[in-house]
């Protein structure tokens, strides 16, 4: 039995770019950790060490930079599709490329009621992504959300489950419901919406449902999200979910003298339950 290559892709990972547009007095940034590679004919460099018709990743790197000048960074998307552009129009012997965006918030430090012109502070956890595969044939992208920590205090219940001679677990009539979500949304083959007011959206849909939806179960409220992002947006084909249960036990606090109402919680970081879910579209 003969032994071969299988598949294979090579790029630069986490190449931080900072963008600061300064056209103005006013001015803005864009905070983007990029990671790229490449994938295609690649075969000689593995089994005979010819790098003849290899990309340096250093020069993939060099690209970034260089395009977050040239090209700008509307969104990380626009950016995204560009770079990879690039990237496959430069190495003759790649089939695609595949260009990740992770985008850091941050917002204008406040100084009398104003945002200041060009001081910010960094926002929270969370952070904006984007996916985007570009091949002859196009650009597939995929945008999301990750680290995006939301609780809701009440409105959340877990009960009537499935029991084993191992199970320990109460049921849960009035429960805490908290989660890290990471989502991620894939859009329709030539779809080219307004990516920033499309993300920002999406977003605010998600974090409307899980706040006004009733939970019998994290899965429930999973899919009510994905549901409502789907009729919403005809260009977003399915919706992925990423989301670990944030555990929050209620504490005895009896042995103190204290009653305990549902008031305080010790927040356990693990073990976790991890729930994942795709929402897509029948047709698809």
């Amino acid at each position: 039995m003969g032994i071969v290559l299988g598949p294979n892709r090579y790029g630069k990972a986490e190449s931080r770019v900072v963008r600061i547009v300064r056209d103005t007095e006013r001015h803005q940034i864009r905070d983007l950790n990029v990671s790229t590679a490449l994938y295609g004919d690649f075969t000689a460099a593995h089994t005979d060490g010819d790098q003849s018709h290899v990309l340096p990743t250093d020069t993939q790197k060099n690209t970034a930079f260089a395009f977050a000048k040239k090209h700008g960074v509307d969104s990380p998307e626009d950016y995204a599709i560009a770079l990879g552009s690039r990237l496959l129009e430069a190495t003759s012997a790649a089939g695609g490329a595949v260009v990740q965006v992770e985008e850091y918030a941050w917002d204008r430090i406040p100084v009398n009621g104003f945002g200041h012109d060009h001081a910010f502070v960094r926002r929270g956890g969370e952070v904006r992504t984007s996916v985007v595969e570009v091949t002859a044939a196009g650009a597939a992208v995929t945008s999301g959300l990750k680290d995006m920590v939301v609780l809701k205090s009440t409105g959340s219940e877990f009960k009537g489950f499935l029991r084993d001679d191992y199970t320990t677990l109460s049921d849960a009539d009035d429960r805490i419901l908290a989660t890290a979500l990471r989502a991620e949304w894939r859009y329709r083959d030539g779809a080219r919406p307004g990516w920033s007011t499309t993300y920002e959206s999406v977003r605010a849909l998600l974090l409307e449902t899980f706040a006004t939806t009733y939970s019998r179960a994290l899965q429930e409220t999973l899919y009510a999200m994905g549901r409502v992002v789907l009729e919403a947006h005809d260009d977003i084909e399915s919706i992925g979910f990423t989301a670990p249960n944030k555990h929050h036990h209620l504490v005895d606090l009896e042995p103190f003298g204290l009653n305990n109402p549902g008031e305080v919680f010790i927040a356990a970081d693990r073990p976790y339950g991890l729930i994942e879910a795709v929402v897509v579209r029948e047709d698809r």
